[in-house]
């Protein structure tokens, strides 16, 4: 009797244990089944003007001052360009890891400005296959110049401008991000017939990185013919990402005077192959204001 009982409990302790083995194994199944998302595409949510595939982590403020000097061609006169300089200082915030908001102000025709950038696709591997990232980004900017004839009836929607953007990209290896990023710049007003309210071009970006710390970023701005006056030109940009623990310091070289979308799309004037080269730098600094909930 005494040994029916013990072949019995250890059946039974044998059964408990398969079951077990069973519900580990189904666990291990699902841990593979997980989905991996592609991050880092950029080292910051910049390319150089250019807003990246990335956003600000929830509940995190990136604080950013970006500065650019005068053109090269000033000489030694200017200084080549250390004589002369613009701002923007921002702060871009994650409500959530997909929706990043801002807000900044440029020296450059006295501007604020604001935008909203949501990320509605992840690169990502495993269960769910996605080769790309893709944001949508939209902002509005107030220049505040005196007005050139106060005299006259002035309109405050005439000082207003608009961009709208989709940003597309996939990070292709640890060494190598590329993007797209069709874009509209609506202007309230414009200074001649000659010109367009509404303006399409096509920003193309990438990423190489040269190092752990140290990736080289290059953006171009290709705007459609005859939506700008004579005289104004593509953007184009090159520079270096440089982190530093919580700060990335990003220097670079453009020919575009503004840090904001309407100003670099639809004002850039200056040529790189006559010296209208501007010496620039963004800083970022981000700071956690909300710490993440961890269940």
């Amino acid at each position: 009797m005494k040994k029916t009982i013990l072949l019995a409990g250890i059946v039974l302790a044998a059964i408990a244990l398969n079951a077990q083995e069973g519900d580990l194994l189904s666990l291990l199944g699902e841990e593979e089944e997980t989905t991996d998302y592609t991050t880092a595409s950029f080292k910051t949510n910049r390319v150089v003007n250019l807003h990246s595939l990335e956003n600000t982590a929830a509940g995190v403020l990136d604080v950013k001052i970006s500065h650019r000097f005068g053109t090269l061609n000033g000489g030694t006169y200017e200084l080549f360009g250390l004589d002369n300089a613009t701002i923007r200082i921002g702060a871009d915030f994650g409500v959530t890891d997909r929706l990043t908001v801002g807000l900044g102000r440029s020296s450059f025709q006295k501007t604020y400005d604001g935008f909203l950038k949501y990320k509605f696709l992840r690169q990502s591997t495993g269960k769910r296959v996605m080769p790309v990232t893709a944001a949508l980004f939209a902002s509005t900017a107030v220049q505040t110049l005196k007005w050139q004839n106060p005299d006259r009836e002035n309109y405050f929607s005439s000082r207003m401008y608009h961009t709208f953007q989709l940003i597309l990209g996939r990070k292709f290896s640890e060494g190598l991000s590329l993007q797209l990023s069709p874009t509209l710049v609506h202007r309230n007003l414009i200074e001649t017939s000659a010109e367009r309210n509404d303006v399409l071009a096509l920003g193309t970006a990438g990423r190489i990185k040269l190092s752990k710390r140290v990736a080289l970023n290059a953006e171009y701005i290709y705007v459609l013919p005859d939506q700008l006056a004579p005289g104004f030109r593509n953007s184009f940009s090159i520079g270096f990402d440089i982190e530093t623990g919580g700060h990335v310091f990003q220097l670079h070289f453009t020919n575009s005077t503004s840090m904001i979308e309407k100003g670099f799309v639809t004002e850039t004037n200056e040529n790189w192959l006559d010296g209208g080269i501007h010496f620039g730098f963004n800083v970022s600094r981000v700071f956690t204001v909300v710490r993440p909930q961890i269940n």
